[in-house]
C-alpha cells in the first residue's frame, strides 16, 4: 500500500494548489473525497459478497456430511433391525417347538440356588445401608432452608394451619 506521510500530503496539496488553483481546489477535492467514498463502498460490498460466498459453501459442505451421516445412521438402524428380526424369528421358532413338545434342541437355564441365611443377613445390611445414604445425605439445615417437609401433617392440621382469619397466639391460661 502507498505510505503517505504528512509531508508528502502536504508536497501534494502545494502542487495541486498551484496546477488547479484555488478557485477549482475545493470541487476537485470534493470530486476527489466522493471518489475515495465510492470506492470505500465497492470493497466493502465485494468483500461482504466474498465472505457470504465463503459461508455458503461452508454450510453446502456442511449439509453433505450431515446427509452423509444421516444415510450411514440409516443403514445401521436397517441392519439392527434385520439382525433383530431374525434373533427374534429364530427365539421364537424355539418357542414354539418347545410348547410344542419338541424338547430337542431346547436348553434350560439351571434355576439359581437357594439364598442362605448369610445372603439374606447380607442383603439386608446392605439395603440398610443404601438407605441412610439416601436419607441422610442432605443436611437438615438444607432440608429447612428449602422448605423440605420432616413431619407428616394431619388433613385436619394442614387446614387449620393454613385457615385464613384471625389466629389468637393467647393461650386458655
Amino acid at each position: 500500500m502507498i505510505d503517505l506521510g504528512l509531508t508528502k500530503l502536504a508536497v501534494i496539496g502545494a502542487v495541486a494548489l498551484v496546477v488547479i488553483g484555488p478557485e477549482k481546489l475545493p470541487k476537485v477535492a470534493r470530486m476527489a473525497g466522493t471518489l475515495y467514498g465510492r470506492a470505500q463502498r465497492y470493497l466493502h460490498e465485494v468483500k461482504s459478497e466474498v465472505t457470504r460466498e465463503i459461508e455458503l459453501e461452508e454450510l453446502r459442505n456442511l449439509h453433505k456430511e450431515v446427509q452423509d451421516t444421516a444415510h450411514s445412521f440409516k443403514s445401521g438402524v436397517e441392519t439392527f433391525k434385520s439382525d433383530v428380526e431374525s434373533s427374534v424369528s429364530s427365539h421364537l421358532d424355539e418357542v414354539e417347538s418347545a410348547w410344542n413338545g419338541d424338547s430337542g434342541s431346547v436348553t434350560y437355564a439351571a434355576p439359581p440356588p437357594p439364598l442362605t441365611p448369610e445372603d439374606l443377613e447380607r442383603k439386608a445390611r446392605e439395603f440398610r445401608r443404601k438407605k441412610l445414604v439416601r436419607t441422610s445425605s442432605v443436611p437438615a439445615w438444607y432440608k429447612n432452608r428449602h422448605g423440605a417437609r420432616q413431619h407428616v401433617l394431619s388433613g385436619a392440621a394442614r387446614v387449620r394451619k393454613f385457615r385464613p382469619g384471625a389466629k389468637t397466639t393467647s393461650s386458655f391460661f
